[in-house]
């Protein structure tokens, strides 16, 4: 028997004080929306900190604040301090997912394909062949990525990117199509193509309403892959899930080459909940409706002990 939130008061925690705050705006806005359409009780905090308040009957805080201080484990040890449920990864998981350089290692020891990659630390240089990308190792929402194709560029975008951090993770460049998995409980859903409408993926082409000059991106769902090369990529985001000692929700970003062989990116533990987001899109193509998902995150949630 499914959990029933009639009347439970959910705290949906969004914003956050990161560079992803208005996309978590925008997700905490359609969570609140979708649980009171299932008859919870919910309250909506705008989080700029760690001195936010929830109300004092509060039975679960709904956390969407994506990135900063939402996903790498700060809320959730802030959130246990006080005795609060979450919904989402505890404590380890959340730490260990949001950090790029972290997760890759994992990836590696539990035999998950993942793009080749060395650490910068300090402003040395990359030693891996163009074309490679940088990426600040602790960012979300593709914010401090950039592809480099040329060596006159190298200098000028590792020190941008640094401004998020000393140190960065530079992964060689991988041809492919953009796909992404979101995986819920022990379920992976149907597979979603991104193809940018121009460049990649970036924050822009995510959040066309934040920006409704930028190109965008059509979502294909579910991806027109063999059936047999489906279930191998829902198998292995389930297995990169695993990797990092997941249990309730995540999206993993893959890259597919042309000779089919995919590699795991990355592994997004809170995903996007917005108008345009993929595991919302993901879920409805098997009969999941936005406020279910919501409902389903809850109750795995209340089911798994936080052990920090």
């Amino acid at each position: 028997m499914s959990l029933d939130l009639t009347n439970k008061k959910i705290a949906v925690l969004m914003g956050g004080p990161g560079s992803e705050r208005k996309v978590s705006l925008a997700s905490g806005a359609g969570v609140a929306n979708a649980l009171r359409q299932i008859g919870a009780d919910v309250t909506e905090v705008d989080v700029t900190g760690p001195e936010f308040v929830v109300p004092p009957d509060t039975e679960i805080a709904f956390n969407v604040i994506h990135g900063t201080f939402g996903e790498d484990g700060q809320l959730q040890r802030l959130l246990e301090s006080r005795g609060v449920a979450y919904t989402g990864e505890g404590v380890r998981g959340s730490e260990l997912a949001i950090d790029k350089i972290a997760t890759k290692h994992r990836l590696v020891e539990h035999g998950v394909p993942t793009a080749p990659f060395e650490i910068l630390r300090d402003g040395a240089a990359p030693t891996l062949s163009l074309p490679f990308v940088i990426k600040a190792p602790r960012e979300g929402s593709s914010v401090g990525i950039y592809i480099l194709h040329e060596a006159s560029e190298v200098a000028e975008k590792v020190q941008e990117a640094a401004k998020f951090g000393s140190e960065l993770m530079v992964e060689k460049y991988v041809e492919g199509r953009e796909l992404t998995v979101g995986v819920v409980g022990d379920q992976a859903l149907p597979i979603i193509e991104i193809r940018a409408k121009k460049g990649f993926y970036d924050f822009d082409n995510k959040y066309p309403f934040l920006n409704p000059n930028a190109p965008g991106a059509d979502h294909f769902c579910p991806a027109p892959l063999d059936a047999d090369l489906a279930k191998r990529i829902q198998e292995m985001a389930l297995a990169a899930h695993r990797a990092l000692g997941l249990e309730v929700y995540s999206r993993v970003d893959l890259l597919l080459t042309a000779q089919d062989e995919p590699f795991v990116l990355e592994v997004n533990t809170i995903p996007g909940m917005t108008p345009s987001s993929l595991l919302p899109e993901a879920a409805a193509a098997v009969g999941i409706s936005y406020p279910e998902l919501c409902r389903r995150i809850v109750e795995l949630s209340l089911q798994r002990p936080r052990l920090t």
